[in-house]
């Protein structure tokens, strides 16, 4: 009997179509494996089981099932985004446990093309760091359970990597979804500013942080993005070559990259070389305060959803984080200092199409309950693994991570790409490149 777990979303949903797949056989299929498997992993929050089941149903008795893009496929949601009946906690026991009364936008785009809800996924708490535990539990990478998946959106990679769901939603403050992908081997897009609805928290971070899909194929992340942006991400022809900038160099001075990493973003620019496209070295000119900005933006984000929860019923790292940034919401909220990295960057990309940059600087950090750690433990460790995503939320950006490589211990590697505003589509038509002429392997082996 051929189980639909582990297929990707645009085989499943063709065949829920086709009428040669019930909506409720596929749920009960990725619900067999969340049980057998997410003990281990601890991707989901809360499995909506009842409800999903329940969905499928209506769902098959639904007359426009052919026009449905999404038709039959599980979806797992971030637990900052709102799913109607459920309450959402943002990783915190500090949160109120009142469900809410209408889904975000991506999450009803989702369900309005045919997609159902198989639960929510593990945050660390108020989505703050690159690694995902706290009271609801630990997210670890499936394809090396001893580190984490990554953050904040680790339980949404977690459950996909694993094969749980074909597609997830998260979303990306400064590197929220890129950091987890990279980790997780998935690929994914933050979109830039205003192409997907944001409404993540008390002001989306300042207009950093924006939603986005993690998928298996470039085929998924498309399909998905185009659904909750409404909008298309395909070129009406064959794309031309780019001019690709290659850059081995930190954001922050003192972080170097690991050698898996570099290693990954030369054979990524010796196959897109290989492909037609114009690469050479470059880097962009980060400026020696881009750290200082980052950090500014990052703990006056979190002062800003801190507000009006209980301090005590925060983790210690939470609150001194939210404590710092308060002295910075003022400054922050003006947007000078992003409008002044724009500046500076836009040159770089006026003579560059894309940047290929690594994903990371190296492997996550190992799994366990740094929710428990200080806060300065938890700040150094984000920081020397993952310094290359923040600038891209402060510019506002478009920037994807695309699975390339391996590491030693055989859990994948990662580039990012990033573009000017406007250049989604040309980002996953490069990432479906890398796809097509190094492809990876989708789901981790967990059975």
């Amino acid at each position: 009997m051929t189980s639909w777990a582990g297929r990707t979303a645009a085989e499943i949903a063709a065949a829920v179509r086709e009428k040669r797949a019930t909506p409720r056989e596929v749920v009960a299929d990725h619900l067999d494996r969340v049980e057998r498997l997410d003990g281990r992993i601890g991707a989901f929050r809360k499995v909506l089981a009842g409800p999903a089941l329940a969905a499928a149903d209506e769902l098959a008795e639904r007359s426009d099932l052919a026009r449905l893009p999404l038709a039959g496929v599980p979806v797992a949601v971030k637990d900052n985004l709102a799913v109607r009946g459920e309450a959402t906690r943002v990783g915190s026991a500090a949160t109120p446990d009142t469900p809410a009364g209408a889904d975000h936008v991506t999450v009803a785009r989702l369900r309005a093309a045919g997609a159902l809800v198989l639960g929510l996924t593990n945050v660390p708490e108020l989505c703050v760091f690159g690694t995902t535990e706290g009271v609801h539990g630990t997210s670890r990478n499936p394809w090396d359970t001893a580190r984490t998946a990554g953050g904040s959106s680790g339980g949404s990679a977690a459950a996909v990597a694993g094969g749980m769901v074909p597609v997830a939603l998260g979303n990306d403050g400064m590197g929220s979804l890129r950091i987890p992908a990279a980790n997780c081997g998935l690929v994914t897009l933050k979109p830039g500013q205003g192409v997907v609805p944001a409404g993540i928290g008390e002001g989306d971070w300042f207009g950093m942080s924006e939603n986005g899909p993690l998928a298996t194929t470039v085929d998924d992340l498309r399909l998905v993005l185009s659904v909750i942006a409404d909008a298309e991400f395909r070129h009406p022809r064959e794309s031309a070559a780019l001019e690709i900038a290659v850059s081995l160099r930190s954001p922050l001075p003192g972080v170097v990259i690991s050698g898996p990493y570099t290693t990954a973003v030369r054979e990524a620019a010796a196959v897109l070389a290989g492909g037609g496209h114009r690469l050479r070295r470059a880097d962009p000119p980060y400026p020696l305060s881009l750290g200082v900005t980052a950090l500014r933006h990052w703990t006056a984000g979190t002062a800003v959803d801190a507000e009006g929860l209980d301090p005590a019923r925060l983790n210690r790292r939470t609150r001194v984080h939210a404590a710092v940034g308060r002295r910075f919401v003022r400054a922050v909220g003006t947007g000078e200092a992003r409008d002044r990295l724009r500046r500076r960057l836009a040159p770089f990309f006026a003579e560059h199409d894309v940047l290929l940059a690594p994903a990371l600087a190296r492997r996550s950090p190992k799994a366990g309950p740094w929710h428990e750690r200080g806060w300065l433990a938890n700040v150094l460790a984000n920081s020397n693994y993952s310094p290359m995503t923040p600038p891209w939320n402060l510019t506002g950006w478009p920037a994807m991570a695309v699975p390339f490589g391996t590491l030693p211990s055989g859990a994948p590697c990662a580039v990012q790409l990033v573009g000017r505003p406007g250049t989604e589509a040309d980002l996953l038509d490069l990432a479906g490149q890398l796809e097509k002429l190094r492809p990876w392997q989708r789901v981790a082996p967990l059975d």
